[in-house]
């Protein structure tokens, strides 16, 4: 089969070699395990944490004479994801048997899909930036297929010093494996792609995409070529389970392939891993080809067929998606495209977001969200699930601005309150005495007692008016942030007789 590449080359990706530039071509197979309560072919728990082989039915352990059976959830996310990848859903598939030795799957073979997988092509659009000018790029991301599988078991290593120990939880989980086309040119792309790929997953509740328990993992495929070239020959990195590892493990292997090349070298194609402590690959097997795993249909499964109407069903019921709404909140709140896609790059956050947002002044709410909670959460290592400040606070907050009751110093100080004590943000408003103070006499009594503490400035202020803004900073220091600024600012120009 002859891969057509569809990029041109982009000389901002070019990694420079002694023998001049250099483009590495990167191709990803994510396996992603499906969100489901019971394995692909058997009824046991995909529970986390369980004690090891807790989880583990017959078919599972592959006692003679037990079969498989489909489990149709696991059909309905793959079909589910498909659509959110807008690809071709495949009406009729095969489930093959994939020939190789795992110490980890007791069959013998795993139960997979080849030439008729349950999802053909489709794409994905990826935002990458920003730049030195803080734009971004969109690019589009080919999707080859995706396809299920079951997963092998796991096998332990350091619990015997000459026995290795094999927990079977995990075997015959369903995974789907999402292989796109070979047309990211970075780093910096994968990592991008990756996330976004979890991000529509996780919107459509179709794989949870916690790496640290295994329920997302990616093969990276890596070669590099003279700009515009002929494609090389490729390394598969197996195994990656953080998007900041795949990052890694990409630079390193590139540019051991250029030094390679460089030398006067050949490339071998080979599976490699990653080391995260050294942050080098290092190989691992030569790389198996399709003959080699033998594959053949499954002649305990029937091909797995469904109409268009079952297909339709499935996408009546999705989502709003995570470009579309980022479309949405742009349209009809005025969002920046920067703020948007912070804002939908989760969808725990877009949900918090949109709470915040109902009938309120979108930037403003984006603002308090981005800014505010989100800063607040990431220096205190939080996730949005487990922030302290609910959205109707944060709600409550921004109205008491908007009504004129607290000024903007005031909202954060009263943010800080609402975050270690919790408590209704206008409760605490009253309780607490952070009104703002709107009484002009009150203002008035405060500008005039700093202008006459400070004559020199006065003298200055009416040679250079900027200087008024040092007097509205010491009313403002006086009343304990309480005085409406834009009274402050009126009277202390009125006082002092500037303009501007």
């Amino acid at each position: 089969m002859t891969i057509q590449d569809v990029r041109t080359p982009d000389p901002k990706r070019f990694i420079p070699g002694a023998t001049g530039d250099w483009e590495v071509v990167i191709g990803m197979e994510v396996h992603a395990q499906v969100s489901s309560n019971a394995k692909l072919f058997s009824g046991a728990s995909t529970g986390f944490g369980a004690e090891p082989n807790a989880h583990v039915s017959l078919v599972d352990a592959a006692m003679p004479g037990m079969l498989p059976v489909i489990n149709e959830e696991c059909v309905r996310q793959a079909i589910r994801t498909g659509l959110g990848l807008k690809a071709e859903i495949n009406r009729r598939s095969v489930f093959d048997r994939k020939n190789y030795f795992y110490p980890d799957l007791p069959q013998g073979y795993q139960i997979s899909q080849y030439k008729q997988p349950i999802v053909g092509e489709g794409k994905v659009s990826v935002s990458v930036g920003p730049d030195r000018e803080g734009r971004f790029e969109e690019i589009e991301i080919g999707i080859e297929r995706l396809h299920l599988e079951q997963d092998a078991g796991k096998s332990v290593h350091d619990q015997h010093p000459t026995m290795s120990y094999v927990d079977l939880n995990r075997s015959g989980v369903a995974l789907m494996e999402i292989v796109s086309k070979p047309d990211l040119r970075s780093s910096d792309e994968a990592k991008a792609y990756l996330t976004k790929l979890r991000t529509i997953m996780r919107y459509l509740g179709t794989c949870d995409g916690n790496m640290d328990e295994g329920s997302l993992r990616a093969d990276v495929n890596v070669s590099v070529r003279k700009p515009g070239g002929e494609f090389g020959t490729r390394c598969e990195i197996k195994n990656v389970n953080s998007i900041r590892f795949v990052g890694q493990a990409i630079e390193f292997e590139a540019r051991r392939q250029i030094g390679v090349l460089e030398d006067g070298g050949a490339i071998v194609q080979e599976t490699r891993l990653f080391d995260p402590s050294k942050g080098e690959t290092r190989s691992m097997r030569t790389k198996e080809e399709a003959h080699d795993y033998r594959y053949f249909p499954d002649p305990d499964l029937l091909p797995l067929e469904f109409d268009q109407a079952y297909v339709d069903a499935l996408g009546r019921d999705l989502p709003e998606l995570p470009d579309d709404k980022r479309g949405r909140l742009i349209d009809s709140l005025g969002l920046s495209a920067y703020d948007a896609s912070i804002l939908v790059s989760d969808k725990a956050i877009a949900d918090y977001f949109e709470k915040v947002a109902a009938g309120r002044d979108g930037k403003l709410a984006a603002n308090w969200v981005i800014n505010d909670l989100l800063g607040a959460l990431n220096k205190a290592g939080r996730d949005i699930e487990d922030a302290p400040v609910s959205p109707d606070q944060i709600g409550a907050i921004i109205d008491l601005i908007r009504e004129g009751t607290i000024s903007g110093k005031i909202a954060k100080d009263l943010f800080e309150i609402v975050w270690n004590e919790g408590g209704d943000p206008r409760e605490l408003v009253e309780s607490r005495g952070l009104k703002q103070v709107t009484d002009t006499g009150a203002i008035e009594k405060a500008v005039d007692e700093v202008i006459a503490a400070n004559p020199d400035k006065v003298e200055q202020a009416k040679a250079k008016p900027s200087m008024a803004g040092w007097f509205v900073g010491q009313v403002m220091k006086a009343t304990g942030g309480k005085a409406n600024p834009q009274a402050v600012n009126d009277l202390v120009k009125q006082k002092l007789g500037v303009e501007g």
